[in-house]
Order: C-alpha cells, then sequence, then structure tokens
C-alpha cells in the first residue's frame, strides 16, 4: 500500500520559489516509487504485458472468487467501469431468471377480414413480438402457413403492428467513426426482421461485374457501377442513399476482377419498410399478391389468427448473444425484460428493464451502487459497473437453478464464439468459460475459470484506458496465471 500527502495548489504558491522544482521532482519520485510498489502485486507475465502496452495498474481492474471456498482477491474493484459486451452478462443471466428458460416469442399474422375462396377480403396485421432471431427462413415459413390455407390475394394493406416495444429515445453511438450500416450497430425494434440487413454479392464471371442482394426487398433498388479489371477482388464499395419514399438505393462503385466473387452485409432501410419489404417479397415469390398499402397501426381486438411464428426458447436466444456477443439481439432481449415486467404507467421499455434488474439484484442480496444500464448490451459509452459487482453477480449465477444454461451460453477459450482465436496452446484452452467485451479505450473478460487443481473461479477482468487496444493479451495472461498458480495470484491480490 503506498500513501501520498499532496500540497494543495493554494499552499504550493506559499512555498518559496526555490523549493518548489525540488518539491516538483520528491513528488515524481514518490509517485513512480508508488506505481512500481504496485506494479509488484501482479504477477509477472501480466505485469509484463501491460508494461508492454503503456498501461498503468489503475487501468486494470480484477476480481477473483474462488467458488469452492476461499478468500476474494481483488485489484480497483470497487471503481465504476464501463465493462463492454460483458455487460451482457448481467441482461442474460437476469432475463434467464426474471423470463424464465422456456421464454418465446410470438409473430402472428392477424385478420380483420374473411377469406372467401383464395382472396382474404380485409387487411393483413404483422403483429410483430421484440422477436430477436426472426429469420428469413421462419418469416418465409409463417408467410407460408397462411399461402398453405388457400389464401393468395390479399384485398388490404399491409399493417404492421409495432406495438409490442415502449421505445426509449434513439441513443446516438460512435465508436470513432464505425459505419453506422454494419449489422452489428443495427437498432432494436419490436419488427426487427433478419437484423434489417442483406448480403450484397458482386460476381465478375467474365460477362462483367454483376450485383444481387439477399433476401429480396420491395423497397431496396441496385445501383451497379462496378467497373471490370484490375487484380483485386476487394475494391468495392457500397454507398446506401435514402430516397424520400421511403425506399432506398446501394450504389455498389469501384473496380472486380475477373473471376473474383465477394459479398457484404449491411443494414439497409428503416425497419418499418425492410419488413413490408420483405414480407412483400416473399409474399410475391409464394404466388400471393396484396392490393393495398402498407401502414403501422394497431390489431383490432376481434381480429382472428392466421398464422405465428414462435422463436427459438431463451435458452438457445441468450446463447448466441453471449457466444457471439451480438449486440442487436442482447438488445432486444432487455428490451423484452422490460416489456414483460412493466409496470402501469411507464413508458420506456428501457427504463423498466433498468428499474426490474435492480429490484432483482436486491432480491439477491447483491449491490448495484455502480451499476448503470443503458441499453443492456454494453454497446455503450454510459453504461457502468465495477469489477466486485460483475463478480458477485457471477457468484450467484453459478448457484442458480439456471447455472449450467448460463454456464454453456459462454465462449469457450481457443474453441468458439469471440474466444475462438484466443488462448491457444495455452491450458486455459477448453478449461473456461468467458464472455469477452471490447470498445475502444475498453478491453475486458469475464465469466468462470479453472485452475490446475480443479478448482473453479469467478474472473472479472476490465482495462479502461485510451491505450486499451490490443490489450487482451493482458487479461490472456491473467487466465493463464490464475490457472498455474492460484495462491500466488490470489495472494498477490489481497486488498486490506
Amino acid at each position: 500500500m503506498c500513501l501520498l500527502f499532496t500540497i494543495p495548489a493554494a499552499a504550493m504558491s506559499l512555498l518559496p520559489a526555490l523549493l518548489r522544482p525540488l518539491w516538483t521532482a520528491t513528488l515524481s519520485t514518490a509517485l513512480l516509487l508508488c506505481s512500481t510498489a504496485a506494479s509488484a502485486a501482479l504477477p509477472a507475465s501480466v505485469t509484463q504485458s501491460l508494461r508492454s502496452f503503456q498501461l498503468p495498474d489503475s487501468a486494470l481492474s480484477v476480481a477473483l472468487i474462488p467458488l469452492q471456498g476461499g478468500q476474494p482477491a481483488m485489484l480497483n474493484a470497487d471503481a465504476p467501469v464501463n465493462p463492454a459486451s460483458t455487460m451482457k452478462l448481467v441482461t442474460t443471466y437476469a432475463a434467464l431468471e426474471l423470463l424464465e428458460p422456456t421464454f418465446q416469442w410470438h409473430t402472428t399474422l392477424l385478420t380483420d377480414g374473411r377469406i372467401q375462396g383464395n382472396a382474404l377480403n380485409g387487411n393483413l396485421y404483422f403483429r410483430a413480438g421484440g422477436d430477436p432471431v426472426l429469420n428469413m427462413e421462419r418469416l418465409w415459413l409463417l408467410l407460408r402457413e397462411l399461402r398453405s390455407s388457400g389464401v393468395q390475394q390479399i384485398n388490404g394493406d399491409l399493417v404492421l403492428d409495432n406495438g409490442y416495444f415502449r421505445m426509449p429515445p434513439p441513443q446516438a453511438f460512435n465508436d470513432d467513426g464505425q459505419d453506422p450500416d454494419q449489422p452489428f450497430l443495427v437498432t432494436p425494434d419490436p419488427l426487427l426482421v433478419n437484423f434489417k440487413s442483406v448480403r450484397v454479392i458482386a460476381r465478375n464471371e467474365g460477362s462483367g461485374p454483376q450485383v444481387s442482394v439477399e433476401p429480396p426487398n420491395a423497397y431496396l433498388r441496385i445501383d451497379n457501377q462496378l467497373r471490370s479489371g484490375g487484380s483485386s477482388c476487394d475494391n468495392t464499395h457500397i454507398s446506401q442513399q435514402a430516397q424520400a419514399t421511403g425506399e432506398a438505393v446501394l450504389q455498389i462503385s469501384g473496380s472486380l476482377a475477373s473471376g473474383c466473387n465477394n459479398q457484404q452485409y449491411m443494414g439497409v432501410l428503416e425497419h418499418p419498410t425492410y419488413a413490408a419489404g420483405v414480407v412483400r417479397a416473399l409474399w410475391s415469390e409464394l404466388g400471393g399478391r396484396i392490393s393495398g398499402g402498407n401502414r403501422i397501426g394497431n390489431t383490432p381486438a376481434q381480429a382472428r389468427q392466421l398464422a405465428e411464428s414462435l422463436s427459438p426458447d431463451l435458452v438457445s436466444v441468450i446463447r448466441d448473444i453471449n457466444k457471439f456477443s451480438n449486440n442487436t439481439m442482447a438488445r432486444q432481449l432487455f428490451l423484452t425484460i422490460g416489456a414483460e415486467t412493466r409496470r402501469p404507467g411507464e413508458q420506456d421499455d428501457a427504463a423498466s428493464a433498468s428499474r426490474s434488474i435492480r429490484e432483482w439484484m436486491a432480491s439477491k442480496g447483491l449491490r448495484s451502487s455502480s451499476l448503470q444500464l443503458e441499453n443492456g448490451s454494453g454497446l455503450s459509452r454510459h453504461e457502468r459497473i465495477s469489477a466486485r459487482e460483475l463478480a458477485q453477480l457471477l457468484q450467484a449465477a453459478w448457484r442458480s437453478p439456471y447455472a449450467a444454461e448460463f454456464i454453456a451460453s459462454l465462449p469457450l477459450p481457443a474453441m468458439d464464439g469471440t474466444l475462438r482465436k484466443r488462448m491457444k496452446n495455452t491450458p486455459v484452452a477448453g478449461n473456461a468459460h468467458l464472455k469477452t467485451g471490447t470498445l475502444n479505450n475498453v478491453r475486458a473478460l469475464a465469466g468462470f475459470t479453472r485452475d490446475l487443481h480443479g478448482n473453479d473461479w469467478v474472473m472479472v477482468a476490465i482495462i479502461n484506458h485510451p491505450r486499451a487496444s490490443g490489450a487482451s493479451a493482458v487479461l490472456d495472461q491473467l487466465a493463464q496465471a490464475l490457472y498455474q498458480d492460484p495462491a500466488g495470484v490470489s495472494s498477490a491480490l489481497q486488498q486490506p
């Protein structure tokens, strides 16, 4: 432990001018000695890794809890830090207990009209239920169910019912110039379909560059300006141009060498336009027609159900969220918690979710004084939690009736998910379930790991620093040190 007593600025001015440089030099030396003393508390491999990235010890927060008994080990564990995507651990564990593992999302087709022959004389209501995994295959099956009942012509409007969520105000996020059309930045919405994304495929088989888009969308047009030539297969550029009608034009430019085939994914259109566009395109492929227009509206109470699609259960969904750190799915889940636990008068499901999660944590005796939730995914500059609070939540998850489902949702080092390329050829490979977190200025690793004696640990390690980029190696070194020398690591990090 290192204590420093500094002179306030006002008192500094009272020092004789000749003594001020001497005081400054003494203070600088003391700070350096304190930094050196503090670094000695970390395993040598972790210290070396920190220094290689020019990171101070204060940038690293650590909380280690032995799950078979013993004293926790902490370092800077009570500082509120940005956890990046390790915040998904809070959202997914809370969802398991608040919604239960068998929870499913419903997407329903209804009508206020009658079927006569092959015609539906009335409106078709597409009632969205916030399903985070409503992909094209399941939407096709939903429409196929309607088509198999004999309906071909719909003599009415396509009405999009997006009332399941009470949406919070739009949240701006810019991680130093990230392309807002990237699929991982797609915002949540009750009408989320296929992550509001398309796959743009460019081919040059010798007859000139050709461009196609999958899935088809009635409100998306392609402007192919690709040139044939050069030796590169990656010199293609896509820009999205919104139209006043709500449609969009994808302009593809650049050059593509003969024999090349490349593809890019991107989010397009607004949620209602995207959903209506794919419904109309798929219905047309099934031989159907919709005579009316599109509009947003509520489903009448007297409407009757024509077809329904149920999502996979919550356990399957949280596995995709945590294994692959899917931000859009996590945000959908967070809002679902709010929608399902909403109280009368609450008009913001993000606020409802935050309130519900805090109350749930309090009911389990968990601290949440540092917790700040914005969207539950970690894709935020405002979310905060301390390493100690996150570790204690994971300790509670270990004891939960749904522990097996939760732990299995986390990546295995060197094997799958966001950890498939990390810690290969180390003892930690396959011996931990850990969630990653990555933002500019943030690197994080949290979950469950095992030591060489077969004992289990909660491990939370979070770096917040402008030079955090690339510093995941620090966290990997800590995981390896804990595996190889748990007693040494625990003893070194003990705090009074």
